[in-house]
């Protein structure tokens, strides 16, 4: 497969991530298949989707009115068979390995030989993922930034079995979005969450301890290091649950104490305090 000859994409789960991974490549001209389990999670999606046209054409970002023909290129489906006419699939499920090796295998059947598979995965082994598939020189991981609309990184990641083909092609396909893709080989978290997770990690762990409150350790980084969004505030974006799964992989794929999640963050998902989508985390959001 190389870059031009990718027009369909399907896009697995129709999530946080995934909707905006249609939008992306629905925006860039491409036919994009968005498959999700729930028709309810479809047209959330829909109407997320939607909303942030509407927002990108307020600004200029699109032409005013172009809104339509973006969306024209979605088609949703709860029918997995349908991603058998894609060229290229990214799957955007929840970052847990027995979830992410389930759909792989199932979706890895139905696609062409040579249709090229991506993983949205944040923190887990490529190496592991495209093994699990009858594809593995044509497998990658492809780390797209939340809000993806918005953010122009894309980190990515050779699994050891990906062709130079597959990586190149991808990195080509990055561009065709706007995006800019920075690669990295794998590891636990890749760069980007084995960089910023200890940092959540240890903001929670000053907030348990009693060393700031939790808007101080935000204030501090904001000001002090100018950073955009605290820590904190970050994780409460990003769900507790997702920051808990991140460090737990890395703790166990490398072995080292530092990356134990802060015991404050496990209390939090079990009370169900995941953050800005449940309506409390370190802070409290409207539903």
């Amino acid at each position: 497969m190389t870059l031009d000859t990718i027009r369909t994409v399907a896009v697995l789960g129709a999530g946080t991530m995934g909707n905006g991974i249609a939008h992306v490549f629905a925006r860039s001209g491409y036919n994009v298949i968005l498959r999700d389990v729930e028709e309810s999670f479809l047209a959330r999606a829909r109407d997320t989707i939607a909303k942030n046209l509407d927002r990108e054409a307020k600004k200029g970002k699109i032409a005013e009115g172009g809104q339509s023909k973006i969306l024209s290129r979605i088609h949703t489906t709860t029918d997995l068979s349908e991603i058998a006419r894609a060229d290229f699939v990214v799957e955007a499920v929840p970052e847990r390995l027995d979830l992410k090796l389930s759909v792989l295998r199932d979706a890895d059947k139905l696609l062409r030989p040579e249709a090229i598979f991506a993983s949205n995965t944040s923190s887990i082994s490529v190496t592991t993922l495209a093994a699990a598939t009858s594809r593995p020189d044509r497998f990658i991981g492809m780390h797209f930034m939340n809000p993806v609309p918005v953010m122009v990184l894309i980190e990515v990641i050779r699994a050891l079995q990906t062709s130079d083909e597959t990586f190149h092609t991808t990195m080509s396909l990055c561009e065709r979005l706007d995006k800019k893709p920075v690669a990295a080989n794998d590891a636990p978290g890749f760069v980007s969450n084995r960089v910023l997770l200890p940092m959540i990690n240890e903001a929670a762990f000053a907030v348990m301890e009693g060393v700031a409150t939790t808007e101080a350790v935000d204030a501090i980084m904001k000001l002090g290091m100018d950073h955009p969004m605290g820590p904190l505030e970050l994780a409460d974006f990003i769900g507790l649950d997702v920051c808990v799964n991140i460090l737990d992989v890395l703790h166990e794929g490398f072995g080292d104490p530092k990356y134990r999640a802060c015991p404050q963050l496990r209390k939090m998902v079990a009370a169900g305090w995941l953050g800005r989508k449940s309506g409390r985390g370190f802070y409290m959001y409207e539903k």
